[in-house]
């Protein structure tokens, strides 16, 4: 791809997340994709699992974002998410990331996206996510609870 092909790429990715469309963004990872961030390790059709289960359950959701670069075959995005998280009294949630994402043959074969998990998990969880979000045993009984709740089984 050349760059011009990976902006226009991006466009369409992050322009389907705004619109919460988890169908064309699952469309555009490889078959043996891979996605990571600060709770998911995923591949393949767990990406489109995982999307279709945040965009399918998201209160209150948007999504801005700037096309940080765009090279041949990569590219990174800044991107924000603003939602309510949670059940019975959800909590607002703006969260802040970085994506890097790799192509081959026009599609995306990697995906990681950082962001700043303690931030998240003080907005997220409440005072359980602000005195524990930065320890490691925290971060990976979250990253277990997600998996379980895409009906996957554990890292």
């Amino acid at each position: 791809m050349t760059a011009e092909q990976t902006r226009s790429a991006l466009v369409r990715f992050y322009d389907a997340l705004a619109q919460r469309d988890a169908e064309t963004m699952a469309a555009m990872y490889a078959p043996d994709a891979r996605f990571e961030d600060a709770v998911f390790r995923l591949r393949g059709e767990e990406i489109a699992r995982m999307w279709r289960s945040l965009l399918g359950r998201a209160r209150e959701f948007s999504v801005t974002y700037t096309i940080a670069q765009a090279g041949p075959d990569r590219g990174a995005v800044e991107w924000t998410a603003r939602y309510l998280f949670g059940g019975r009294r959800p909590r607002r949630v703006v969260n802040v990331i970085l994506s890097e994402l790799r192509f081959e043959n026009g599609r995306i074969v990697e995906q990681t996206d950082r962001f700043d998990f303690p931030r998240w998990a003080a907005q997220a969880l409440g005072g359980p996510g602000r005195w524990f979000g930065r320890f490691g045993w925290f971060q990976r009984a979250v990253a277990r609870k997600a998996r379980r709740g895409l009906g996957l089984p554990p890292p």
